[in-house]
C-alpha cells in the first residue's frame, strides 16, 4: 500500500468514527446519551434530598425553567391557586434560615403557597379543598425539573406557617404550604441511606 492509498483509508476511517460518535453509536455513545437524557423513571429514582449546597449561584434561566414547570402543573379544575415566592436575596435567605433549620443555606428557596379562596372545594366535604394537593403537584414538577437541570433540592415542611407569613408579608388568603430548597449539591453529597428503603410494589398496590 502506497502513502496516498494509506492516507485515503485513514481519512475514511476517521470520518466514519466521527460520524459514529456524533450519532451516539456504540456502547459508549448509548451510555452517554442515556446519562444526558434519562427516562422519567430514571430521573425520579436518581433524585434525592440534598442538605448541603455549594455557594454557586443558580442561574436565572434555571430558576425560570423551574417556575415554568410549576406553571404547567395540573390543578383541580385548573384553578391554579398557587403562589410562589422566590427567596434569593441575602435578606430573604437570612430570614428563612432563621425560621427553619431545614433551609440548609440553599442559594434559592421557593416558598410555595396556596390561595384558600381560589382552591377547589369538595362538594362532598365542606372542610376539604384542593390547596395542599395542588401545591404538592406543583412542587413535584419543580423538584423534578430542578433534578433534570443538574440541581439538588429538598422538600421542607419544618417551619411555622404563621411566622413565615408574617416575615414575608404574605396576604392572609395565602397559606404557606412548603419550602423547596434548590441549588448545586456540595461536592461529595450523596443520598441518605433511607433514600433506598422502598417498599415493593406488591406491598402497596392492590388490584380489584
Amino acid at each position: 500500500m502506497n502513502v496516498k492509498e494509506f492516507s485515503r483509508r485513514w481519512a475514511r476511517a476517521a470520518c466514519a468514527l466521527a460520524l459514529a460518535v456524533a450519532a451516539g453509536c456504540g456502547e459508549g455513545g448509548r451510555e452517554a446519551a442515556g446519562k444526558a437524557n434519562p427516562t422519567f423513571l430514571q430521573l425520579a429514582k436518581d433524585r434525592y434530598s440534598v442538605r448541603y449546597y455549594a455557594k454557586t449561584p443558580v442561574e436565572q434561566e434555571k430558576i425560570d425553567a423551574i417556575l415554568e414547570a410549576a406553571r404547567v402543573a395540573p390543578t383541580a379544575k385548573n384553578l391554579q391557586p398557587f403562589q410562589i415566592f422566590v427567596l434569593k436575596s441575602e435578606e430573604a435567605l437570612a430570614k428563612i434560615n432563621k425560621l427553619s433549620r431545614c433551609a440548609y443555606n440553599a442559594p434559592v428557596v421557593f416558598l410555595v403557597c396556596y390561595d384558600k379562596a381560589k382552591a377547589w372545594v369538595s362538594p362532598f366535604d365542606a372542610g376539604d379543598n384542593s390547596g395542599v394537593m395542588d401545591s404538592t403537584i406543583v412542587g413535584t414538577h419543580m423538584m423534578l425539573e430542578a433534578a433534570e437541570l443538574g440541581l439538588g433540592s429538598c422538600w421542607v415542611k419544618f417551619f411555622d406557617p404563621k411566622e413565615v407569613a408574617a416575615a414575608f408579608d404574605i396576604p392572609a388568603n395565602l397559606v404557606p404550604s412548603f419550602l423547596l430548597d434548590v441549588g448545586y449539591p456540595q461536592k461529595g453529597t450523596a443520598p441518605n441511606k433511607m433514600h433506598f428503603e422502598r417498599r415493593e410494589v406488591k406491598d402497596f398496590a392492590t388490584y380489584k
